[in-house]
């Protein structure tokens, strides 16, 4: 453990660097290049003038009304809160994001071809790259996709990959999520509020700006368009208002200047989508569904769906309305497909992989349950479908019982876990209520939009694990996010 070299004023005097990689500070204590100004700037302000600027941001929040829902233990309770922001910002050099953005984009590549592959062809199951019963048994797994062709066989226009970055600096994705990613609202409000906040320092810095990134998550969205209609009338389709991520869906739909709708608002005609209004039917042409596959439509999935639109599939196979994302894309974010994605990298583009996986153990054979069963201890175990945080047994961190608790699951039904071993996830500067600044790990959601070009939002979200020692950094577990700055 390190203590800081440099001039120690009150903001840092308690800031030690450990056994991890520190974004501000490097092994010797010393401050990296790219955040030698925040440092200064943070230290000439002092704890009292950066915990009253906080405290400031914090009412502005609750003003805005940004919020997550944070759900309890037990299934009927819930709490809706404001996200917590972390104002000392997160820096990438343009280096490290040239290098980043180049991996992202090869990965959503390979990810895509995969989907298409899986509902036509099926060749890399067939080469035996993949086992098939992994995907064939996926809850994920839509038979009603098969054959299915989609406009510019575009099945994932949006995705969220996230990234770690190791005790040796190193990058690794952690998770690709395809299905329905979450938090781009949060990544815009966080550079408006340190725009406000601390104006001095986007003078002193020079950093990317991140307002294109609602245009192109439009554009891929538009090139969805079936037969190319060249003024496509797009609409987000909304579970409604006691929806986790209700925000996140409401800031989009108004930043995009397209319509939020529920599923009572949309309506099936002759194989046609129609939105109802005061103007009479319009015809929808794309739709951005923030819905579940099994709530979409209660005539293809679940029948007592009150959320989505009954023959809206129907309308979808018929190539007269373009979802986004397409349904069945959850295939491709599956904890254990994720381990393949390097061999898809490899099949489908015949690249070498930009960024390396997490080690993964699937738990598919009889070696790999009793290796991962005697080391519980030392490993991070995750349930295959479940995202958010839920589901998982961090083993340094467990009891005895909740280790005992996992190995009975893992026994029972091995195929719903994999394993991988427990990252030390790198640590950043954040600001605790108490005044005091300390070390706090992190990680960083990049969305990736998939249109006519591939483009992505510089820097994305940085999410950040609040509580002392904790790796979990989801906002649905009390995580809090930064805003990140690509120079």
């Amino acid at each position: 453990m390190a203590t800081l070299t440099m001039e120690k004023k009150q903001v840092f005097s308690n800031y030690t660097t450990q056994l991890f990689y520190d974004e501000m500070f490097d092994q010797s204590g010393k401050v990296r290049c790219s955040y030698k100004k925040l440092y200064q700037r943070f230290v000439k302000m002092g704890i009292t003038e950066l915990s009253n600027r906080n405290l400031f941001m914090q009412l502005q929040m609750v003003r805005k009304g940004i919020t997550f829902t944070l759900y309890g233990d037990q299934e009927d309770t819930s709490s809706e809160r404001t996200i917590p922001f972390d104002i000392s910002p997160r820096i990438i050099n343009s280096d490290e994001w040239t290098f980043l953005e180049g991996g992202l984009k090869q990965r959503v590549r390979a990810l895509n071809a995969f989907i298409k592959d899986v509902y036509h062809e099926q060749n890399i199951l067939r080469e035996g790259i993949i086992p098939r019963k992994m995907i064939i048994t996926n809850p994920y797994f839509r038979p009603e996709m098969m054959g299915v062709n989609i406009p510019n066989d575009n099945y994932i226009p949006l995705s969220g990959i996230d990234l770690i970055r190791s005790e040796t600096g190193e990058f690794y994705v952690l998770e690709d999520n395809l299905r329905n990613p979450s938090g781009m609202s949060y990544v815009y409000q966080n550079r408006s509020m340190m725009m406000h906040l601390f104006p001095e320092l986007f003078f002193e810095y020079d950093v990317r700006d991140i307002d294109q990134g609602v245009n192109d998550l439009l554009g891929s969205l538009r090139s969805l368009a079936p037969k190319e209609k060249v003024d496509p009338l797009v609409v987000l389709l909304t579970p409604g208002v006691h929806n986790a991520a209700y925000y996140d869906h409401t800031f989009l739909a108004q930043e995009m200047g397209i319509e939020l709708v529920e599923g009572r608002d949309l309506t099936v005609i002759d194989q046609k989508v129609y939105v109802k209004g005061i103007q009479g039917l319009r015809q929808v042409d794309v739709i951005y569904r923030r819905i579940d596959d099994e709530f979409l439509d209660p005539l293809a999935f679940r029948s007592d769906s009150l959320l989505g639109v009954p023959g809206l599939m129907n309308a979808y196979r018929a190539g007269e309305v373009a979802l986004a994302n397409a349904p069945g894309t959850g295939i491709a974010d599956d904890k254990a497909v994720y381990a393949f994605v390097p061999d898809m990298i490899r099949f489908y583009l015949n690249e070498e992989p930009i960024l390396k996986n997490v080690p993964t153990y699937t738990l598919s054979t009889e070696e790999e349950v009793e290796f991962v069963l005697s080391h519980l201890q030392e490993l991070v175990v995750k349930e295959r479908s479940l995202s958010g945080g839920y589901g998982m047994l961090i083993g340094p961190k467990a009891s005895e019982s909740e280790i005992n608790e996992f190995a009975a699951k893992i026994r029972k039904e091995p195929e719903r876990f994999i394993a991988q071993p427990t990252l030390k996830l790198s640590c950043a500067p954040s600001l605790m209520e108490d005044g005091e600044v300390a070390p706090r790990h992190i990680d960083l959601r990049a969305f990736v939009f998939k249109g006519k070009e591939i483009q992505l939002v510089p820097g994305g979200l940085t999410r950040v694990a609040l509580k002392k020692g904790s790796l979990v950094v989801n906002s649905s577990q009390g995580g809090g996010t930064k805003d990140t700055w690509v120079l």
